[in-house]
């Protein structure tokens, strides 16, 4: 076992974690980091949306939060990349290892990502090549309903500026039962998103000790 090895399993990974909605993802990263299942600190919890009940979770737990929204940037006539690298310098700030898409509801251009080669991963609610971008959950269950398809899923990529292209580190497949109504064929996609996403983080810390 080498030294680089050796000091990865014994230091925690450093999480940022980007959300926009509740949190559920978020708090299934910090359910597995209380139990010992994930070796990790969530060193911040970032939102563009204040009323975000993530940052809530966060707050109550100890974690550092930040509300960045787009809404002043686009009042201003300033760019959406403007935007980016400004938001790319406050998340560098935590000094993340990872950083965790989790529900974050703006794509991120390359003047994000090309700080973090390698180092945003994204938990999306459909299989790779299905059903990108948002309502994902929504258009599977009308395909199925159609009887084009008859399982979904979801999946954890790394995040570049195509929607949802990127290469894949875990999946899992989400069947549809014709009883299915939408609510429960979601409750089970979410249930499965909250198992993939601390899998996920696992499978990343393999391939890029730190």
């Amino acid at each position: 076992m080498s030294h680089a090895t050796l000091k990865w399993r014994k230091d925690n990974m450093r999480l940022v974690v980007m959300v926009s909605g509740s949190g559920s993802n978020l708090q299934a990263i910090m359910d597995a980091i209380a139990t010992g299942t994930l070796q990790a600190e969530i060193v911040g919890v970032i939102s563009n949306r204040k009323e975000a009940f993530a940052l809530e979770r966060a707050a109550k737990a100890g974690i550092p939060t930040l509300y960045f929204p787009l809404k002043p940037y686009k009042e201003g006539g300033k760019s959406r990349e403007a935007y980016d690298s400004d938001l790319a310098l406050k998340v560098a700030a935590f000094q993340p290892d990872l950083i965790v898409l989790a529900g974050w509801m703006h794509i991120l251009s390359a003047a994000f990502l090309h700080h973090f080669p390698l180092r945003v991963i994204n938990l999306h609610p459909a299989l790779p090549g299905a059903f990108p971008g948002t309502d994902a959950i929504h258009r599977a269950y009308e395909a199925a309903q159609d009887r084009l398809i008859d399982e979904s899923g979801c999946m954890v990529h790394y995040a570049i500026p195509e929607v949802d292209a990127g290469d894949v580190l875990a999946k899992a497949v989400v069947p549809i039962y014709p009883e299915d109504s939408l609510e429960a064929f979601e409750a089970r996609i979410h249930k499965t998103e909250h198992i993939l996403i601390v899998e996920a983080i696992k499978v990343w810390a393999g391939q890029h000790p730190r």
